[in-house]
Order: C-alpha cells, then sequence, then structure tokens
C-alpha cells in the first residue's frame, strides 16, 4: 500500500507537476529546449488544475449517472436488497471526536446513505479496509458514525478492500450467501461509473444512487477562472476516476 500510494501522489496533480517543473531546472543548462517544455507543461498543468471551471468541465465528461429519484426512495425495498456504502479515507486522530473519522467525501456518502436506510427500511454495508494498513477499517469508522450520529445499525461490514474492484468483490462474499444481489451503491457521482462496472462485474444488480457532483456550475467570481487550491485536490479526484476508468478494464476484464 505504501508503494501505491507514493506512486499515486507523484503521479496526480500537484506531485506530476511538481517533478516537470524538477525536470526543468535539472534540465535548464544540458537540453534547454527540454527544460522549457518541461516548465511550460509543468506550470501550465498547475493552472489548469487549480481552476474551478476546469473541475466543472472535467466533472461533466465522468458524472454519467442521474442523481436517484427521491420520490422512488420508499419503493427501493421492492427492486434491492441491501444499501452499500463506500468508504472514501478516514481522517488521523481527531482530538475533538476523540478518534479517527470518516473524511468529507465519506461523509457526505454516509449522510446521504442514512437518509436512504430511513426511508427505505433497506439493511447497510460499509466497505472499506484499513487505511495505510493500520485499524480500525474504514468500513468500522462508517459503521460507528451511522449508528452514534443517526442511529443506524449497520448490518454488514466489509473491512479488507483496498480499491474499488476489492469493494465489489469483498462485498460479494459477504453479502452472497445472505442472497442479497441487488444493491443501492452510494459514492460519488464522478466514481459511480467504475464503481458500478466493477460491482456489475461481481454479479450485483446495481441501483446507482451518487452523491458530491461537481459538473454543476461552480458559482465562484469570475465563472470559476481563478485559481483556487481545493480545485487542484478536486482535479486530482477527477484526474484519477478518469484513469481508472481506463485502466480498471485492461486490468481486470
Amino acid at each position: 500500500m505504501p508503494i501505491r500510494y507514493i506512486l499515486k501522489q507523484l503521479c496526480l496533480p500537484p506531485g506530476g507537476f511538481l517533478l516537470l517543473l524538477l525536470l526543468a531546472w535539472w534540465l535548464r543548462r544540458r537540453m534547454p529546449r527540454a527544460s522549457l517544455l518541461c516548465f511550460v507543461l509543468g506550470i501550465g498543468g498547475l493552472w489548469l488544475m487549480s481552476l474551478p471551471v476546469v473541475v466543472e468541465w472535467a466533472a461533466q465528461a465522468l458524472e454519467h449517472e442521474a442523481p436517484l429519484d427521491e420520490r422512488q426512495w420508499p419503493e427501493l425495498r421492492k427492486r434491492v436488497d441491501a444499501i452499500v456504502v463506500l468508504g472514501a479515507g478516514r481522517e488521523r486522530g481527531d482530538p475533538a471526536w476523540g478518534g479517527d473519522q470518516p473524511s468529507m467525501t465519506a461523509m457526505e456518502r454516509l449522510r446521504y446513505a442514512a437518509r436512504l436506510a430511513r426511508v427505505s427500511g433497506l439493511p447497510l454495508l460499509t466497505s472499506g479496509g484499513l487505511h495505510f494498513g493500520e485499524p480500525p477499517s474504514e468500513a468500522q469508522i462508517m459503521a460507528e458514525v451511522l449508528k452514534r450520529d443517526y442511529g443506524l445499525e449497520v448490518r454488514w461490514q466489509e473491512s479488507e478492500s483496498r480499491t474499488t474492484w476489492e469493494n465489489a468483490g469483498m462485498s460479494a462474499r459477504i453479502l452472497f450467501p445472505q442472497g442479497v444481489r441487488r444493491v443501492v451503491l452510494v459514492t460519488q457521482a464522478a466514481h459511480m461509473p467504475r464503481a458500478r462496472w466493477s460491482f456489475e462485474r461481481a454479479g450485483f444488480e446495481v441501483v446507482a444512487a451518487p452523491v458530491g457532483y461537481l459538473g454543476v456550475p461552480n458559482g465562484r467570481p469570475l465563472g470559476g477562472w481563478l485559481p483556487e487550491g481545493k480545485a487542484v485536490w478536486q482535479s486530482g479526484q477527477l484526474l484519477n476516476e478518469a484513469i481508472g476508468l481506463i485502466a480498471y478494464p485492461l486490468a481486470y476484464e
């Protein structure tokens, strides 16, 4: 996991662009044209990835799933057997809470899953393994939040997965013996295409319940053409999804 994490951070923004700038500095004397190219790519990439309007456009290309119609929620129990909510990392040792907490992205998913569960009465499975190999698992942390903050008992916890592909396969090991094959899948809108693909390949029938849409009007001054720190992080998440959509069929088909 550390190697995978390191490589991911070096390749995705801002790491990849910072490496280009470092390479530009290293080549500045021996290969000035190559150095200039690396500098332009590094600076230009950082600028583009920092623009909220670029986040908006990139998200629109990835967010293919429509939101789940709230009017259908009470009838979900007739169509599916359970709700699966995917982990999205954790924040370490928050002293305000006295321990690890789900990331803000994970909390967004949990809030949506909790409301779905209340309205539909469907049982919940949380899916997410150890973060950097250290307990507790993301699934356990999410289950504790659902119980403490939303009064909902999680029926199943899938606590070993490290990737979306493993989310699907390891959830199948738990749910199939219980006769559960039709699920409502809760994750980010940009992540949903890869998540749905993985769960369908694992044998599930999926009703998509995407949250956290980024491909909406950004609402920033000057239309989102001013650089913003948050946009760099969001761009990295979207780029990760774009790469995943290409890589998963090649690696797992």
